[in-house]
């Protein structure tokens, strides 16, 4: 099978387990603390992928100075477009509760939602792709990490989708559509990445580990800390490790 099309494939998969989530979540009545909890869970996985398979990578690949600048200019670039969707509704996207904003209480925000969800989802799909730009197999902890961690991130959103009075339609358009494009960002990850410089590839792996890193504090952390505020740091941890047992092993 062409490389590029493992790209794509291997993206698709990760990407799905935000609808495999979004299915738990609008139709299982799960309970909150559960949501935090596999919110945490996911966290501490992805947290663990960003130190050891992006930042470390990275830092391999073309030095402090590319990592730093990489990772310093995708946190700025994910804060400041999710600063601008934070204002047209889309700010508590990965919510179960009663706080996402229904299409009448402010109009627009769906698609705030929508696009949020993509900028949730992108970074993490290019880094899949670009993994199999050094001749060597898919990078299967960044693929795990980023399946684990989607499945919260889709349960918990499409609970909250749910409560705010969205549609299944709308629900399962946008989580499909999403999964899509994770693989389409895969693709173009190896195809559009292929014959960089190390120096490029380390400062876009950099980028993409410092946009994943605000995402998580950003839209994951709150989520998790607000039901499950007493386990939550040994749950996070506990998914920290099983990633980082995953890229030992």
């Amino acid at each position: 099978m062409p490389e590029w099309l493992q790209a794509g494939l291997w993206g698709l998969l990760a990407g799905s387990a935000l609808l495999i989530g979004a299915v738990a979540g609008f139709f299982a009545r799960v309970p909150r603390k559960v949501i935090a909890s596999v919110m945490a869970f996911g966290a501490g996985v992805l947290l663990s992928a960003v130190s050891f398979e992006l930042i470390a990578e990275a830092h391999e690949q073309g030095g402090l100075l590319a990592t730093v600048v990489g990772a310093a200019a995708g946190a700025l670039a994910y804060t400041g477009a999710n600063v601008l969707l934070a204002r047209r509704g889309a700010r508590h996207r990965k919510r179960s509760g009663d706080v996402q904003p229904s299409e009448q209480e402010q109009p627009g925000s769906g698609t705030a939602i929508a696009v949020g969800a993509l900028l949730d989802g992108v970074p993490e799909s290019v880094v899949i792709g670009a993994s199999l730009l050094t001749g060597g197999p898919v990078s299967l902890v960044t693929v795990i990490a980023v399946f684990l961690s989607n499945v919260p991130e889709g349960l918990s959103s499409a609970a909250g989708m749910r409560l705010a009075g969205r549609s299944r339609r709308y629900v399962f358009l946008l989580w499909t559509a999403i999964a899509l494009v994770s693989g389409a960002a895969a693709l173009a990850g190896y195809t559009l990445l292929g014959g960089a410089r190390p120096e490029v590839l380390a400062t876009i792996t950099a980028l993409a580990g410092g946009a994943i890193l605000a995402m998580i504090t950003d839209t994951m952390v709150p989520e998790a800390f607000e039901d499950a505020h007493l386990l939550v740091g040994l749950i996070t941890v506990l998914g920290f490790l099983t990633a980082f047992a995953l890229s030992h092993t």
